[in-house]
């Protein structure tokens, strides 16, 4: 049986110790599905690269991802670990369970300094680093999430079909994401949390032609065991029956050490790329939920598979000259 692919935990006694020569290709900072893709390429390549997981996935309360090619419904953990499975083929990856704190260039390189395991130089950097997602402050909220809470009606709203679904929310935007909740569900009601609804007069006429009531009342439990949600109980005590509930609050790209590179990015924060995942800063890439487009997991992947095989391509046009 094929084994994991290795995990290092450096002890306390490397963290002053371990340094890495400049003859490692490449720094893949990010263990979801893009960054693993990206290890895969760059190793298919006979490139040396070391994967860098702060296992802070953005799907790691999620028991299933779905719409992935051959794999509909996965478990997220099991699809990481088929990925460390087929990585173990090649002797260039490691994956090192750590953290990057900061990233700088040096010349023709770039230096990444680990939370434990010190300092390391590489020639290039792929950023996988994901997003990070604002949670409503509710009871049991996490005993849900996963299971019968979901932030993405693309990703999970196939299983709420013929079912009644609670969408907490206040900005603008809810009024489209709950409105397209209705290709599935059998009723949608919003729930501001306590907020003002931001939406103006035409938002408010829209959902109420399809049904969709406006609360502003404050949620401050679900209820119901995980993976049979019964309802959202309302701050003023009443119950809102559902059997799903969505929400969409923020998000917040990981974009840290693109900014401190100086990498350009959009509005919203997520890293401006090129077709081939190449970010404005020379020998930096991106891929992933931290570039803009859709945030699915087999689009992550196929990211991935791009700015790793442009990283590898690069450093094969270098060493040619």
């Amino acid at each position: 049986m094929r084994q994991p692919a290795r995990i290092v935990r450096p002890s306390a006694a490397a963290a002053n110790n371990c340094r890495m020569s400049i003859d490692t290709d490449v720094a893949i900072v990010g263990g979801g599905p893009a960054g693993l893709s990206a290890a895969t390429w760059l190793a298919r390549h006979r490139r040396s690269a070391v994967v860098v997981d702060s296992s802070e996935y953005r799907n790691r309360w999620v028991d299933s991802s779905h719409g992935y090619l051959g794999n509909d419904p996965t478990s997220p953990d099991e699809l990481r670990a088929a990925a460390h499975r087929d990585l173990a083929r090649y002797d260039s990856v490691r994956v090192v369970a750590d953290r990057v704190t900061t990233v700088t260039a040096d010349g023709d390189a770039f230096t990444v300094q680990l939370q434990q395991a010190g300092r390391m130089t590489f020639s290039r950097l792929i950023l996988a680093t994901g997003v990070a997602d604002q949670f409503p402050s509710v009871s049991r909220f996490f005993d849900h999430y996963g299971r019968s809470v979901f932030h993405c009606p693309s990703c999970d709203g196939y299983e709420t079909r013929g079912e009644p679904v609670v969408v907490i929310g206040w900005s603008p935007d809810i009024a489209g994401f709950a409105a397209g909740l209705l290709e599935w569900a059998s009723s949608v009601t919003v729930v501001t949390d306590g907020r003002r609804f931001e939406g103006d007069s035409r938002h408010r006429r829209h959902l109420g032609d399809l049904g969709v009531a406006v609360l502003t009342d404050e949620v401050v439990e679900l209820c119901g065991e995980r993976g049979a949600l019964q309802a959202v109980r309302l701050r003023d005590g009443g119950l809102l029956d559902c059997s799903f509930a969505f929400f969409s609050i923020a998000h917040r790209p990981r974009n840290q050490l693109a900014l401190d590179l100086g990498c350009e990015v959009v509005d919203e924060g997520c890293i401006v790329v090129d077709d081939e995942g190449r970010t404005s800063v020379p020998g930096v890439y991106a891929a992933g939920d931290v570039t803009p487009g859709l945030q699915y997991v087999q689009v992550a992947a196929a990211d991935g598979a791009r700015a790793g095989t442009a990283c590898a391509l690069s450093l094969r046009d270098e060493a040619l000259g």
